[in-house]
């Protein structure tokens, strides 16, 4: 396998972290969250996922995918993970001609998916039960695990509160005091 489709089942297991870390412990009912009218839910947001996941395939196998949605929001998390793990194989199999470029797997669809893992985890703040942070650089990403069992972060900020906005880029690390305000 060459290096760039290395680097794309790598960013295919970074999907799966960041997919886990944003579902992951949501509150009950959080699948339908809206957060008004013609915003997706997180279920119609998992449920594009994985159709962007499954056209990205067809560039590798022909033909179409349209993905019928799935009952319920857990059922949607695992239709993901198996499409990841099926476009990961995709990528390990020197026998595909690929109607696209690596680069352009990477600016449209894989991109498309990572910009939708934000929403997942923005839909989580808006719920009133956000994300904590932690240094991405860190994460304990397995470049052969796309699935939904994903590392605990490996280096959180200790810093992070969920009633806390979160700091803006470049400032120095927060400390909580006894009152548990900021300073």
């Amino acid at each position: 396998m060459n290096e760039s489709r290395r680097l794309l089942q790598h960013f295919l297991a970074a999907l799966a972290y960041r997919t886990q870390k944003a579902v992951r412990d949501a509150p009950d009912g959080f699948g339908e969250f809206s957060a008004g009218s013609f915003v997706r839910t997180p279920h119609e947001l998992l449920w594009h996922m994985s159709g962007v996941i499954g056209f990205a395939r067809t560039k590798l196998h022909g033909g179409a995918f349209a993905p019928p949605r799935l009952p319920t929001f857990a059922d949607e998390v695992t239709r993901f993970h198996e499409l990841l793990a099926a476009l990961h194989a995709d990528f390990a199999d020197a026998s595909l001609e690929a109607q696209i470029s690596d680069d352009q797997f990477l600016q449209g669809p894989l991109a498309d998916v990572m910009t939708h893992v934000g929403q997942l985890a923005l839909l989580r703040r808006l719920a009133g039960s956000p994300v904590p942070s932690e240094d991405f650089i860190e994460a304990t990403i397995d470049s052969s695990n796309v699935s939904e069992r994903q590392a605990p972060p490996a280096a959180p900020d200790d810093w992070w509160r969920p009633d806390q906005p979160p700091p803006p880029p470049g400032a120095p690390a927060r400390r909580m005091t006894g009152t548990n305000r900021i300073q």
